[in-house]
């Protein structure tokens, strides 16, 4: 089972993002606080669980968990401020909505942008690692999951209902054959290695 705890004597949220390296889309990101003796033994970095154990865990998360929020920073703010700093953003915006105030963060990674006022500890692979930050990777897994399949059913031409805005095959044919949407982080490399360039201005607007 992952560790309960990193900082033994004060409250502290874990955060972690979805979405960084996506064409498409928002980032995502999830702070939670779990109970200092919260057990369980199922939670996981959300990459190395299935749909439906996610969603089962999700459903675990909101029911124990002390607090929990998840933000989003959509992708003509990603194209602003860059990806990294939309994901610390996201953490931002879900820590700001906790219903009960952490005195420290566990961050998923080796970067952050501080949260004013709060200490915070940067753990690579921390997801894998700490109880409280696999529930933050699960909660923004499976709310960026659901906003893509909504996305897709708007936008039927990238294959996101199984990608979610990741590069792939099939999301790369989509753009060649459709353009992009206005969904597309226009930052972002939507070419791939054909020699071909986007026009972005002659694209609707959202």
């Amino acid at each position: 089972m992952l560790e309960p705890y990193y900082n033994h004597d004060l409250l502290e949220a874990g955060c972690d993002e979805a979405g960084r390296g996506c064409l498409a889309g928002s980032v995502f990101a999830a702070a939670v606080i779990l109970p200092r003796d919260y057990k369980n033994a199922a939670l996981n970095d959300s990459k190395k669980l299935t749909a439906k154990k996610r969603y089962a865990l999700r459903e675990q998360i909101e029911r124990d968990a002390l607090a929990w929020a998840v933000g989003e920073v959509k992708p003509e703010e990603i194209d602003k401020v860059n990806i990294l700093h939309a994901s610390f953003l996201a953490m931002h915006r879900a820590i700001a909505q906790l219903q009960v105030a952490p005195e420290a963060l566990i961050i998923d990674g080796n970067r952050f942008d501080p949260y004013p006022g709060l200490p915070h500890t940067c753990i690579v692979k921390g997801d894998g690692k700490y109880l409280s930050i696999a529930a933050a990777s699960i909660l923004a897994k499976t709310y960026r999951d659901d906003y893509m399949d909504a996305l897709a059913r708007e936008c039927p031409y990238y294959d996101w209902e199984h990608n979610k805005g990741y590069p792939t095959a099939k999301h790369y044919a989509g753009l060649e054959a459709h353009g992009p949407s206005v969904y597309h982080r226009r930052t972002f490399n939507l070419v791939g290695n054909r020699q071909t360039s986007i026009n972005w201005d002659a694209l609707p607007k959202e």
